[in-house]
C-alpha cells in the first residue's frame, strides 16, 4: 500500500468538514460564512462551484485559501483538478462523474490528498484497489441520509450502510448528506471519522454557533 499522507493529521482535519453552497448563504459572502464557521470549529472546507468560469473559480479559491490560512484549515476543491493546482489547494474531492482518481493522482503533487465519493457497494469495492494504488486518501459516504442540497444522488446509505462501509474499508470515512447535530453522534458511532455538512452551517442564522453545536454533539461521543 502506498502511503503519502499522514493519516492522523488527515482524520483530524476531516472531523468537521464544510462543503460550500452559494445558494445557501442567505445573502452573506462566502468568506464571512466560512470564517465564522472556522471560529466555530470547522476543520476542513471544500469549495464547490458548478457554474463559475475557470477564472472566477480560481480567484474565489485563492481568496478562500488566504482566509483559511490563519486557522490552518485545509482547502479542498470539488471536482476541478486544474483549479486545485492553480490555487495550490490542499486536497481535491472527486465524484463518480469526475476525473478518475488514478488520473488525478498522476497530475497532482503527492502532498495534495484526494477524496472520492462512494454511492454504491460497487464503488466501495473499487475503493480498495484505489487505496492500494495510493490514489484515494479518504472516502465520502454519499448520501448517508436524504438531502435537498443535491438532487442527483443515489439511495441513502443510512446508518446500516455506514456500518457496512466501515467494515469494508480502512480509509478515513466522511459522512455527507442530511448531516446535522441531531444525527452526528449516531454517524460517528456507526463508523464515520468525520462529518461533512452543507446547509447545516451555510444556511444557519449563526454559522459559528452551528459549527460549535456540531462539534459539541461530536465531542459527546468521546
Amino acid at each position: 500500500m502506498v502511503k503519502r499522507i499522514d493519516r492522523t493529521h488527515l482524520v483530524r482535519a476531516l472531523r468537521l468538514y464544510l462543503v460550500t453552497d452559494e445558494a445557501s448563504l442567505r445573502g452573506r459572502t462566502l468568506i464571512d460564512v466560512v470564517v465564522a464557521a472556522a471560529h466555530g470549529g470547522v476543520r476542513c472546507v471544500q469549495l464547490r462551484e458548478k457554474t463559475l468560469s475557470t477564472r472566477d473559480f480560481v480567484a474565489k479559491a485563492v481568496a478562500l485559501k488566504k482566509a483559511l490560512a490563519p486557522f490552518g484549515i485545509p482547502l479542498v476543491i470539488n471536482d476541478r483538478v486544474d483549479v486545485a493546482l492553480a490555487c495550490e489547494a490542499d486536497g481535491v474531492h472527486l465524484g463518480q462523474s469526475d476525473m478518475p482518481p488514478a488520473v488525478a493522482r498522476s497530475l497532482l503533487p503527492d502532498h495534495i490528498f484526494i477524496g472520492w465519493s462512494v454511492e454504491t457497494v460497487e464503488h466501495l469495492a473499487q475503493s480498495t484497489a484505489l487505496q492500494d494504488a495510493g490514489c484515494v486518501d479518504y472516502l465520502g459516504v454519499s448520501p448517508v441520509f436524504f438531502t435537498a442540497t443535491k438532487t442527483d444522488i443515489a439511495k441513502p446509505w443510512g446508518l446500516d450502510g455506514m456500518r457496512q462501509v466501515r467494515k469494508a474499508s480502512t480509509l478515513p470515512l466522511v459522512a455527507i448528506g442530511g448531516v446535522n447535530a441531531g444525527n452526528a453522534a449516531e454517524l460517528l458511532a456507526a463508523g464515520a471519522d468525520g462529518l461533512a455538512v452543507v446547509s447545516a452551517i451555510c444556511s444557519a442564522a449563526d454559522p459559528a454557533l452551528a459549527a460549535r453545536e456540531l462539534c459539541q454533539a461530536m465531542d459527546a461521543t468521546r
